[in-house]
């Protein structure tokens, strides 16, 4: 009998969305098995990929725009409509308008960038008819507490002498007053369902400016004011609209968008795998596998904290199946992961080399990875079986 494997990675940022991770893992599977069966289950979790997952699962449409990126400049969007919905259901993600991505590495400075094309987005959506609104929180390259994306829908963000702030995290320290009269009134009447990471808060010391600021390009003294204005950020909010979303779950999805969207939207914030599972099915296909292959740009002590290879894994263990992860890079604490599931991880790395190279390179380092460590179960299984 074949080995039955199924294949269920993530992308990895800025290089593989995750049906090219699955189509690489799967090459290099049959490089070595060519009589596997295998099924490809390539995942999202709100961030890059998440609305042409759910849009072509379900028979759905895609619509492109052009909207504000996040230091700007206009960036080619889309958001889509699911098929197959009694109620007219648009789909987005925040990464196709103010994702990490669309951030030169240069003009990286989470004081500066912003979510507004996150609400041209939803506006555009809302103009399309959209009765519900399914919003993809990931792979962020903003700070604002999603006051950018509120602007664009008509919420008007006040400092001390009445006058509108400017976009961008930094902005949010002169915050002095929120005014809702002018937010557009077609979001009273359009429910607003958000996947986000659990995890993720927006103030404190595990508040979303301190643990992911720089991985957005901000210097240990941006992190603290990014951080300051938070605080500010969620005070004026807790005064103005009777919410405490300082430690709220999700709060601090994507850079605080999380917070905008719950407080000033009133969209309803959810764990990112219970919505994606509604569409996604992971668990029919674990039903039917024997071997269980994940990936995900990296595997460090954040992993087990809402991100695609714990998920997988704790899912896996259900069925008491073996996991093997793949990553970009190994960090630090990642043997953690041994205990949410994850019985193996390997680097797609075969040789030290840069960041740029890593990126140009990674479909052949996904799949020469794949073959490794298929290689590696069938000593495994020599060795049990003693042959």
């Amino acid at each position: 009998m074949s080995l039955r494997i199924l294949i269920a990675p993530s992308g990895f940022k800025e290089s593989l969305e995750a049906d090219e991770v699955a189509d690489c893992i799967e090459t290099g599977i049959l490089r070595v098995l060519p009589d596997a069966t295998i099924h490809k289950a390539p995942l999202v979790d709100g961030g890059e990929g998440f609305t042409k997952a759910l849009v072509t699962v379900t028979g759905g449409t895609l619509h492109h725009l052009t909207v504000a990126g996040p230091v700007g400049q206009p960036v080619d969007s889309y958001f889509g409509f699911l098929g197959n919905t009694q109620t007219k259901t648009a789909v987005l993600e925040m990464a196709a308008a103010a994702g990490l991505r669309l951030v030169p590495h240069h003009e990286r400075n989470p004081l500066v960038t912003t979510t507004y094309g996150v609400g041209e987005l939803i506006k555009a959506a809302l103009d399309a008819g959209a009765e519900r609104i399914l919003v993809g929180c990931g792979d962020s390259g903003t700070n604002d507490g999603g006051a950018g994306m509120a602007q664009a829908l008509g919420v008007r963000l006040l400092d001390a002498d009445g006058k509108e702030i400017d976009r961008g995290g930094g902005e949010l320290i002169k915050l002095e007053r929120i005014d809702l009269k002018d937010r557009d009134r077609r979001l009273e009447s359009v429910q607003i369902d958000v996947a986000c990471n659990w995890h993720n808060l927006l103030c404190g010391e595990k508040g979303v400016a301190r643990v992911f600021g720089p991985q957005k390009g901000a210097s240990p003294e941006t992190v603290e004011q990014l951080a300051a204005a938070l605080d500010n950020y969620a005070a004026i909010i807790e005064r103005d609209m009777g919410i405490d979303v300082r430690e709220m779950p999700g709060s601090g999805a994507s850079g605080g968008l999380g917070t905008g969207l719950y407080a000033l939207l009133g969209a309803k914030l959810h764990p990112r795998y219970d919505i994606v599972m509604q569409y996604l099915h992971l668990d029919r296909l674990l039903e039917d596998a024997d071997l269980v292959i994940t990936a995900e740009g990296s595997i460090d002590f954040q992993t087990p904290r809402g991100k695609i290879p714990a998920e997988v894994a704790q899912r896996a263990k259900k069925y008491q199946l073996p996991v093997i992860a793949l990553a970009g890079t190994i960090g630090r604490d990642a043997e953690v992961n041994f205990n949410c599931g994850i019985d193996s991880f390997e680097s797609i790395l075969d040789a030290p080399c840069s960041l740029g190279d890593a990126i140009a390179n990674a479909p052949e380092l996904v799949t020469k990875a794949a073959e490794r460590v298929v290689r590696s179960v069938l000593v495994g299984q020599k060795l049990a079986t003693g042959s």
